[in-house]
């Protein structure tokens, strides 16, 4: 019985191979880009590069382990977590709201360690914030934020306190 079983998930195993999600790439130029709208100094996007943009845009590097199943479908899930949450290449699609409340919750989540999540920079050491790199996010979310104060009213930006 235990060997049959064992037949059974192994091919199991061997079928999801060959069942993978649609990978996380776009072709061309992000209509809706937050470097579009908002400028993004150089440093910035290279952090960007290594620590938040296989999450939180429409192009993802794929490590050589997303070949293997069920690996892929656990990328593929944070992938779309992380896009649901923020996604850059999509961000002028957006309220004003939204918009200004992401560059918050960006400040909030850098300053507390929590982007970009312990489980991506296990495997990717490099991902891993330095103190400077961290204090040039959060300065540029907090220039954009004043970008967007001084373009909008602020009434447009934050939801009045009841």
């Amino acid at each position: 019985m235990i060997r049959k079983i064992m037949l059974f998930l192994l091919a199991a195993l061997v079928i999801i191979q060959f069942i993978h999600p649609e990978k996380n790439k776009s072709e061309g130029p992000q209509k809706n880009f937050i470097g579009n709208s908002f400028s993004i100094p150089e440093d910035v996007k290279t952090i960007m590069a290594k620590a938040c943009n296989d999450c939180h845009s429409n192009n993802s590097t794929y490590p050589w382990y997303a070949k293997i199943q069920p690996v892929h479908w656990w990328l593929d899930k944070h992938i779309n977590d992380g896009k649901n949450h923020l996604n850059f290449d999509e961000y002028t699609h957006k309220s004003l709201r939204y918009q200004y409340h992401k560059m918050e919750e960006t400040i909030d989540m850098v300053k507390k360690g929590e982007m970009p999540l312990n489980s991506y920079t296990w495997t990717h050491k490099d991902a891993k914030l330095t103190d400077t790199e961290k204090t040039k996010i959060i300065d540029w979310a907090n220039a954009v934020m004043d970008n967007m104060k001084a373009k909008y009213p602020i009434d447009s930006l934050i939801r009045k306190k009841s």
